[in-house]
């Protein structure tokens, strides 16, 4: 009960970031990348066992963006110039000029690799379907629908590739969903799709948008499990709980990865027992709002120690 995890990618070290220049400048080769890239992630992948998180994650140190990493890998799609996506952030906006296609898998051989450097179960991950409509530009197919469907056959093609190389948990972002309400029926079907067949424990991750115009239609997502920001809206998302039951299990998001304020252990054992008053502790995984990509290395890691410590003794009480 109340496993320990995170949602994905963590902040990549300074040395990664000045190889990424040099890659791009032509002044050293992908294949020096990517020996730099295996290096952090071996990092990022004994940081979690020595922090003690239950379910790991590879990081995401050799992606970018969550959607221009997966564009660049399909056919079908060309990278735009920079958009912005808040705040004084930007990101090279996919578009859509053909039919989508998988050219091969795009996230397993980082899985196989990850999942080689511990014992520990490591998460498979990609970016959903719908989301990848949302922040691409369409300019080839008639409807926003036949987009996310002909993604969410690509992608499940992915999910069927990383179950058969072990993956025993496989995440399907999907951040943008809260934000059209209006479309959480195409949502879903995208879902459906992915996700048919899976034995593996699926989850998705949701942040941004209206949650009390989307709940409880998300229950009708087809996944295991849902991952939702709770700590930087002051866990407000439980009252709509109360309201009508969560029948999935919870990721809680515990740890607000918007702000460089460390939360005090007394902080995130009181979101816990927030969360424990409405689902039962086996039905709740721990984790950070977001990915901790925005954080400082030392932050990510203080964090989660304060996280991985206050499940411990919210844990040893419920004993």
């Amino acid at each position: 009960m109340l496993e320990t995890t995170t949602i994905g990618s963590f902040p990549k070290p300074d040395y990664i970031k000045k190889a990424r220049g040099q890659f791009a400048r032509g002044e050293i080769s992908r294949e020096a990348l990517k020996e730099l890239e295996k290096k952090a992630t071996e990092e990022v992948i004994r940081t979690q066992e020595k922090l003690g998180l239950d379910i790991l994650v590879d990081g995401e140190i050799y992606r970018g963006d969550m959607t221009t990493y997966f564009a660049e890998l399909m056919e079908g799609l060309e990278i735009s110039g920079l958009v912005r996506s808040y705040g004084n952030r930007y990101y090279r906006k996919p578009v859509v000029s053909g039919p989508v296609k998988r050219r091969g898998p795009m996230t397993v051989d980082w899985f196989l690799y990850a999942q080689g450097l511990t014992k520990k179960p490591v998460k498979g991950m990609f970016t959903g379907p719908y989301t990848m409509t949302d922040w691409s530009f369409n300019e080839h197919y008639p409807t926003r629908r036949d987009l996310v469907l002909d993604f969410a056959h690509q992608l499940h093609e992915e999910a069927l590739d990383l179950e058969k190389a072990g993956a025993q948990y496989i995440q399907i972002d999907e951040p943008a969903i809260s934000t059209r309400p209006d479309e959480i029926d195409l949502a879903i079907e995208g879902l459906q799709i992915v996700t048919e067949g899976l034995r593996a424990k699926t989850i998705t991750h949701i942040c941004y948008g209206d949650f009390e115009k989307v709940y409880p239609r998300i229950l009708d997502l087809p996944v295991d499990q849902i991952a939702l920001e709770m700590s930087n809206s002051g866990y407000d998302l439980l009252r709509l709980i109360e309201k009508h039951p969560f029948t999935k299990e919870l990721g809680l998001g515990a740890l607000d990865v918007h702000s460089h304020v460390i939360e005090t252990k007394e902080k995130v054992k009181e979101g816990i027992k927030q969360a424990l008053e409405v689902i039962p502790p086996e039905r709740i995984v721990v984790n950070p709002d977001c990915g901790l990509k925005t954080r400082t290395p030392e932050e990510a890691i203080e964090k989660l120690k304060v996280m991985v410590e206050a499940v411990g003794e919210v844990r040893a009480e419920l004993n």
